[in-house]
């Protein structure tokens, strides 16, 4: 039911990237649920991640290593099982994938990142998974972006990817991204997993830098259901096989690769909220006139995460009044009702605190049956303004979080 997300089409290589992929049963047999990336040496790496409590085993592990050390030769993923509240025992596990992982390419265990997706509270099926490792290392290839976006996927009912090529004053740069996730989404980051890759020479300075700033203005402005998850993790890897010198974030060349970065972290958190589950309608809120920018989200969250607001989105009901009250609750200090205003699209609804005279039913009736529209809102406290996405609630959205281990 994802809104007008088609599977990308022929991901492009990056230098220095090669994926492979297995079966190893996880969750249900009879389809790859395994990937290893591996990176070249002297690849330089970031990464953001949740900001729940119960950050998952690989998360941990995940920011233990990234802050030992940038050296990270390898990504080990998951699909079918969080590895998330599971104690001890969880971290355990994630320890020896990561070790069999570094066995089968000849690295270090701490030069390989874990991550995992899927039901959270039970432990992983080590047996299997780990006899499905030397499989997905042996089929290690350039080429393999699209298998591994549909070898993360969970509930998905599209592969998440995205390409892109800049032209830098050292040649072309490659940027290539995929992602999963389309329930318990909203980030905060910093069940979703994003993974960015690009030839480019940037620094490890560079590279914090540019995935911080991309996922600022993607990953961390959409919402599905407004849940945290234990799991969400977004990482950018420069394998350094471009280009003549490195690029810190004072080059020349630095504007023009971060925004490619940022691209594609803009179309992967897009696809997400596209393919929300059970979404049949892809909203973007923007809010105007705040007084900065973490005000003008904050109402754009209470908007995106209403439930009665997105239920009335797939009803097709352009009942304002449920955005009102979302503005209202917002918690926003000394907000003016009589500065307020609300359109959906072009059409007015509220302006300076009144109802617009010219709305007519039938005009916002029209907008909200459209697949994809916009709530615009404007606070009258000041010049910030801020952008989210959202997806509508279904019938389907229920049906499948209730049949969801099942």
């Amino acid at each position: 039911m994802a809104v007008h997300l088609s599977e990308p089409k022929n991901l492009l290589p990056v230098a220095g990237v090669r994926l492979g992929v297995a079966e190893a049963a996880i969750k249900k047999p009879g389809r790859n649920d395994l990937l290893i990336v591996e990176l070249a040496e002297g690849s330089r790496v970031a990464g953001v991640f949740t900001q729940n409590a119960f950050a998952a085993a690989p998360v941990q592990l995940c920011r233990e290593y990234l802050q030992a050390s940038s050296a990270i030769r390898a990504l080990v993923v998951n699909a079918g099982n969080a590895n998330a509240a599971t104690g001890s025992g969880g971290l355990d596990d994630a320890r020896a994938t990561t070790q069999a992982v570094a066995a089968a390419l000849g690295c270090a265990a701490a030069q390989v990142l874990p991550f995992s997706t899927g039901v959270i509270g039970q432990r992983l099926p080590m047996d299997r998974l780990l006899a499905a490792v030397p499989k997905a290392a042996a089929a290690r290839d350039a080429g393999h972006w699209n298998l591994a976006a549909r070898t993360i996927m969970t509930t998905d009912t599209v592969a998440k990817g995205a390409s892109r090529r800049v032209q830098t004053s050292q040649g072309e740069i490659t940027v290539t991204g995929i992602a999963k996730g389309v329930g318990m989404i909203e980030p905060h980051m910093a069940t979703m997993l994003a993974f960015v890759a690009t030839d480019a020479c940037l620094t490890p300075a560079a590279t914090d830098a540019a995935l911080r700033a991309a996922v600022d203005v993607s990953f961390n402005c959409v919402t599905v259901d407004s849940d945290t998850s234990t799991n969400d993790s977004c990482v950018l890897c420069a394998t350094a096989q471009a280009g003549t010198r490195d690029i810190d974030v004072d080059d020349v060349d630095y504007g023009a690769v971060s925004a490619a970065i940022r691209e594609v972290c803009l179309l992967l958190a897009q696809a997400v909220v596209r393919d929300g589950e059970g979404a049949t309608r892809f909203i973007t809120i923007d809010v105007g006139g705040a007084r900065d920018v973490a005000e003008a989200r904050q109402v754009g969250y209470a908007i995106a995460n209403s439930p009665l607001v997105k239920t009335a989105m797939f009803a097709g009901d352009a009942n304002w009044g449920r955005i009102v009250m979302a503005i209202g609750k917002a918690g926003v200090a000394g907000l003016d009702p009589g500065k307020v205003g609300v359109a959906l699209d072009d059409v007015i609804l509220l302006e300076g605190g009144e109802p617009h005279p010219g709305y007519r039913e039938e005009r916002g009736a029209a907008i909200v049956a459209r697949p994809e529209f916009t709530i615009r809102v404007t606070l009258g406290r000041g010049d910030a303004q801020a952008r989210l996405w959202t997806c509508d609630f279904s019938y389907e959205y229920v049906k499948i979080n209730a049949e969801y281990r099942t």
